[in-house]
């Protein structure tokens, strides 16, 4: 065997390995650095990156693996956020309400499933955003008031507690994701993808399916509005409503790498860290400015971030193909008469 197929196949033997490992390393990072850092910035900062990954992987289940594009997942997190938040200041243990504030938004899900299923395309996305405004409204007007923590809870409160429960979520939605993909289910979601119409000539049941990851992305969605609402201190209970919450998931997906399970955490963090600085810098015009970059990423790199990885591969195959081209070709001149 020549050293070039040798390292060509070392690459390929070890190629499968690079994502999980690349996983394990950012992990280890988020673990390490901010308790060495020890600053409540960088909490801050971790904390949100945590957040938004889970919020990424969860858009990404329905809008990247299913190909429906959403644009109400802001229900599903206000959702998440307000049961939560009800329970918990009720006297219930946040673990608990945690749990219900998820299910509920994967059963709210459920229940508009079917109908708004019925629509796609656009109209689909338009139908999620107009089911999520009719909640915002709806809570608007009968939650009109702040809603704050309790003293004692404002007293005892732990910012890195915080952190530690967005990143385990962030590493659940993210494993989630990861099973989703290798599970029997998979091929039906992504053929649902391609094309519905060949998918259910093929016998996939499209509807179940599309429920399927409706009802895991909103549930982890839930899981994502709950977090945010044992965070913050105090809020109007239509804010997790917002529309912003479902634009900044779709967004960090595209970042990332739409469709795949490593580009919602790279999107994650490369998002927070840009919207986070350009606001720090550029408070008055850090939205266009991030918005231009948005654009400028879906148009150079309509795989996200995750691209540049991907055109790396295959120049390094297009290499590592001459060097083995030449060298056979060294060695017929050696063998020839």
């Amino acid at each position: 065997m020549t050293p070039a197929s040798r390292q060509s196949s070392l690459f390929k033997q070890y190629r499968r390995w690079l994502v999980p490992g690349a996983i394990v390393v950012i992990l280890i990072f988020a673990i390490v650095f901010p308790q060495q850092m020890a600053q409540d910035n960088i909490w801050n900062l971790f904390f949100l990156m945590s957040l938004g990954i889970a919020m990424g992987q969860s858009w990404n289940m329905l809008g990247g693996f299913a190909g429906q594009t959403s644009l109400g997942h802001a229900a599903f997190f206000g959702i998440g956020a307000l049961v939560t938040r009800t329970l918990w200041f009720h006297g219930t243990p946040f673990v608990l309400a945690f749990i219900v504030g998820g299910v509920a938004a994967g059963t709210f899900a459920l229940i508009i499933g079917a109908p708004t299923f019925r629509l796609r395309g656009a109209y689909f996305a338009i139908g999620t955003l107009a089911v999520a405004e009719v909640l915002r409204i709806t809570v608007a007007q009968n939650r009109p008031f702040i809603s704050t923590m309790p003293g004692d809870m404002i007293s005892s409160y732990n910012l890195p507690a915080r952190y530690w429960v967005a990143l385990a979520l962030a590493m659940a939605t993210t494993a989630a994701a990861y099973l989703l993909l290798r599970s029997r289910w998979s091929l039906g979601i992504l053929g649902v993808r391609e094309d519905e119409e060949a998918a259910q000539a093929s016998g996939v049941h499209v509807l179940r399916h599309k429920l399927l990851a409706l009802g895991l992305s909103a549930l982890f969605m839930g899981f994502a509005g709950a977090v945010f609402a044992y965070k913050q201190i105090s809020y109007y209970p239509e804010a997790p409503f917002f529309p912003t919450f479902t634009f900044e998931a779709l967004m960090i997906a595209y970042i990332g790498g739409v469709g795949t399970v490593i580009g919602p955490v790279i999107g994650g963090a490369f998002f927070v860290l840009v919207r986070e600085r350009l606001a720090a810098n550029l408070t008055d015009v850090h939205q266009v400015i991030f918005g231009v970059l948005f654009v400028l990423v879906v148009l150079l790199l309509p795989g996200g971030l995750l691209e540049i990885w991907d055109r790396s591969k295959r120049i390094m195959a297009k290499r590592q193909t001459k060097k083995l081209q030449a060298t056979r070709g060294a060695d017929d001149q050696e063998g020839g008469p």
